[in-house]
């Protein structure tokens, strides 16, 4: 076997290492090498190139979602196996966490604008308990529609005791 340092410069393959290790993707070792040099070379770079692509997925995942709005976005890495494909699953599940109090948020309130005080939210997602803000801002939620619902069903009373029953004077009840 030929070493290393026959064919590939071991400081330029040290400098590269230590350059993608400090967060420069775009480092490449030369593509000229043969043999044994030429495969480590190939191989590192294979590994810079799919690093840097997964860099710049999780960049266009980030922008797509978390400031387009565009929920629907996952991350996708072409050839994502092993742990660069464990990765990009627990990013995408990690969006779908994420976006789903937030959709369930909107068709609460979304109800709510319609008239429609029955809707609460769910305090579990796919057969787990919400935990920690989630569940705190689905409580609030919930608490916010019922003290809605309270509060129309005072303003029906009084309206029917005034309007259908003429009772002037009613006085709604302090309930809420």
């Amino acid at each position: 076997m030929t070493p290393i340092t026959d064919a590939l410069d071991a400081n330029q393959v040290l400098a590269t290492l230590v350059a993608f290790r400090k967060g420069d993707f775009s480092v490449r070792l030369p593509v000229d090498q043969v043999g044994l040099s030429g495969k480590i070379a190939d191989t590192l770079n294979e590994m810079f190139e799919l690093n840097e692509t997964m860099a710049n997925e999780l960049s266009r995942i980030s922008t797509a979602v978390g400031k387009e709005g565009k929920i629907n976005q996952r991350a996708f890495l072409a050839t994502g196996s092993g742990g660069w494909g464990a990765c990009v699953n627990s990013v995408n599940s990690l969006i779908s966490d994420l976006v789903q109090p937030s959709t369930e948020i909107a068709r609460v309130i979304g109800a709510v604008a319609q008239g429609d005080l029955s809707q609460e939210m769910s305090l579990e997602v796919e057969g787990r308990p919400l935990q920690g803000e989630f569940l705190r801002t689905a409580r609030v939620v919930n608490t916010m529609v019922d003290q809605l619902n309270s509060f129309s069903s005072e303003v029906t009373r009084v309206a029917r005791e005034v309007g259908t029953e003429g009772k002037l004077g009613g006085q709604a009840l302090g309930r809420i």
